[in-house]
């Protein structure tokens, strides 16, 4: 931990220090979980595992209002998480089942649901984007305090659809805070064969948003920021932009043989991961010992338990439904 991180916990406390570390163990072990559950073909389709970048979800979501609104990435299960909405209905959405958040319509990309603000999963680089605007400007038209958090991965930034979102974000006063989680690699092309400029605090600025980046394998850095950042939007009514330097553990997707990587610059990456991190300053600290943090990992791993057991249990939606949510038909 940097010094900054460590006067962070102090104004923080042992006890949210301590729940910033559920969150991230509760995201790393059901995507650990996702895994295996993908070795034996129970879940199938696309998978994108969020390993490594759990700080961010876990350090900037708590900060939300339940009436604030979000968009996320295919790689959201983390997020979705840490909204609140119940790992049963994540898992069983991977499942395909009807008990799923999106009654196994969506499946891991396309999680959704709207009681909570959380508006997806969106299998479209940078689709949220323009989303994220329009939650934002009906909050505003409606007169409603809110912010609307918008997530994307800085290969999201090489599209047109971003440049046209912070634009209007801007030219508009759109309460909006757009979290690019940095993880160098847009699928397989590392930013440095992508992006003639790499700064994107740099670029973002260009239209007249304020921006800073932060370190994304820091959940302690990441809370003071999003902390400071939310309030920042919600009172100004101004978007802002924070990019989140972070790092994916395991490949792009399940699929992803993830040939393009130096392992040493997986290892080193490694090196940095934010759970571990965390127990350490928290141990160091006297705030954890052994047997906190193993009643903490029995709490996760029966929730996880719990929720594959839901899963499994799930009914399968008939056949003659299928065609239901595809169109929209008029009376």
């Amino acid at each position: 931990m940097n010094p900054a991180s460590v006067l962070i916990a102090d104004e923080l406390g042992a006890e949210k220090v301590f729940d910033l570390l559920r969150l991230m163990l509760r995201i790393r072990r059901f995507e650990e979980k996702a895994a295996e559950l993908y070795g034996e073909t129970k879940i199938r389709g696309f998978l994108h595992l969020y390993i490594g970048e759990e700080a961010v979800a876990a350090g900037l979501i708590p900060y939300l209002r339940p009436e604030d609104a979000i968009v996320a990435t295919y790689r959201e299960h983390g997020h979705a998480l840490v909204r609140g909405i119940p790992a049963g209905a994540i898992m069983a959405e991977m499942y395909g089942k009807q008990e799923g958040c999106s009654r196994g319509h969506g499946g891991s990309m396309h999680l959704y649901d709207a009681a909570r603000r959380f508006y997806g999963g969106n299998a479209i680089v940078g689709g949220g984007q323009p989303i994220a605007l329009g939650l934002a400007l009906a909050d505003k038209m409606q007169g409603r305090p809110n912010v609307t958090v918008c997530f994307f991965g800085e290969g999201a930034v090489a599209e047109g659809e971003f440049h046209e979102s912070m634009n209007l974000a801007s030219l508009w006063s759109l309460p909006v805070l757009f979290c690019c989680e940095n993880n160098l690699y847009a699928m397989g092309t590392h930013i440095l064969r992508s992006h003639a400029q790499t700064d994107l605090c740099l670029r973002v600025r260009s239209y007249d948003m304020e921006a800073e980046s932060v370190d994304g394998m820091d959940v302690l850095a990441v809370a003071e920021a999003s902390e400071r950042l939310i309030r920042a939007v919600r009172e100004e009514g101004r978007p802002r932009f924070v990019e989140f330097r972070t790092y994916r553990f395991r490949p792009h997707s399940m699929f992803d043989p993830d040939l393009y990587r130096d392992k040493k610059e997986i290892e080193g990456w490694k090196r940095k991961d934010p759970v571990p991190a965390l127990i350490e300053e928290m141990r160091s600290r006297g705030w954890l010992d052994d047997a906190r943090l193993a009643t903490l990992e029995a709490e996760v791993a029966r929730e996880i338990a719990e929720a594959t057991a839901f899963a499994e249990a799930g009914t399968w939606e008939p056949v003659e439904n299928l065609l239901q949510d595809v169109y929209a038909h008029r009376p």
